[in-house]
């Protein structure tokens, strides 16, 4: 658990520093057109830089700080849902899930057996008071 949330602290970190630093590198590498208001890509990488702050400190002891990683595995599952909602609504181009490999599905395990694990040891904690 501590070795999978320091990755993904690293990952996210790198990658929030990277969009906010050249927002249109993305969109060149996978031939989309760039956004009209590069900002709002740039707060997105803020954003995701500043989960990977969360997934370090959590590193630290993840059963007590499940609450973050519960937040960020929340936020695998509704990005690539929002990605579908609009790829089906014609408003982004299939290109965008690119960014959902990295950010999203290789995740989607590790954190999963995070959260299985927490359960385990919350219901044994209730279970034994």
């Amino acid at each position: 658990m501590k070795l999978t949330l320091k990755l993904a602290a690293i990952y996210n970190i790198l990658w929030g520093v990277w969009v906010v630093l050249f927002p249109n590198h993305f969109f060149e590498l996978v031939g989309m057109q760039p956004l009209n208001h590069s900002m709002v890509w740039q707060g997105m990488g803020m954003v995701i830089g500043v989960y990977g702050l969360g997934y370090w400190w959590a590193s630290y002891d993840p059963l007590r700080h499940w609450p973050i990683v519960a937040v960020g595995f929340l936020g695998k599952i509704f990005g690539p849902l929002g990605f579908l909602f609009n790829y089906l609504r014609d408003i982004v181009p299939f290109e965008f899930i690119y960014t959902l490999i990295t950010n999203d599905f290789i995740w989607w395990i590790p954190f999963f057996i995070i959260m299985k694990k927490v359960h385990i040891i919350q219901k044994w904690r209730l279970t034994d008071a």
